[in-house]
């Protein structure tokens, strides 16, 4: 069983907004730790969207 910890880190989902407005099938999402403390709004990074083969802004989801 796995430990329910309340500490800072927290697992979030990436998905490229870029993808969304093509229409094509499928989607692009990555799994990342953040801390709450350091960051506490939604994060945004550059990461690789594998189906429109370059490199797009992926935003955090709920």
């Amino acid at each position: 069983m796995a430990k329910k910890s309340k500490g800072n880190r927290v697992q979030v989902i990436l998905e490229c907004t870029e993808h969304k407005k093509t229409g094509l099938a499928g989607t692009s999402r990555y799994i990342t730790m953040k801390n709450r403390k350091n960051t506490p709004h939604r994060i945004e990074l550059k990461k690789y969207n594998p189906i429109l083969k370059k490199y797009t802004i992926h935003k955090e989801i709920k």
